[in-house]
């Protein structure tokens, strides 16, 4: 599909699929330090996790999507979620599935 095609009339169409709309890791990370030099190192980080999961599949973002969810996981899955984010390079989606596995034992929200 040709750039002119990327309008509102073929997405309202269904022209668009959701591999037409996948932003590129390297597009995320420009973003990602257009942010940092604007001051906003938090949006920055976002772009950089987003740049991350733009390498994984649908399935496997969903799947994390779920798995962050209260009440679905038990600490030794979402420490196996952070050792596989690690395995395939992707820290800083690591850390922050660290963070709220902290996060949700302190307050109740494992499984």
């Amino acid at each position: 599909m040709t750039e002119d095609r990327f309008t509102v009339a073929a997405a309202v169409d269904g022209k668009l699929t959701l591999a037409d709309l996948r932003m590129e890791p390297a597009a995320l990370a420009h973003q990602a330090d257009v942010a940092a030099a604007g001051g906003n190192p938090q949006l920055a980080e976002n772009f950089l996790r987003a740049a991350e999961l733009a390498t994984m599949g649908d399935d496997e973002v969903m799947k994390l999507y779920e798995a962050l969810r209260p009440h679905r996981s038990t600490a030794a899955e979402l420490d196996a979620l952070v050792a596989a984010l690690e395995a395939r390079g992707a820290t800083r989606c690591a850390e922050l599935v660290r963070h709220a596995a902290a996060v949700y034992q302190r307050r109740g929200l494992l499984r």
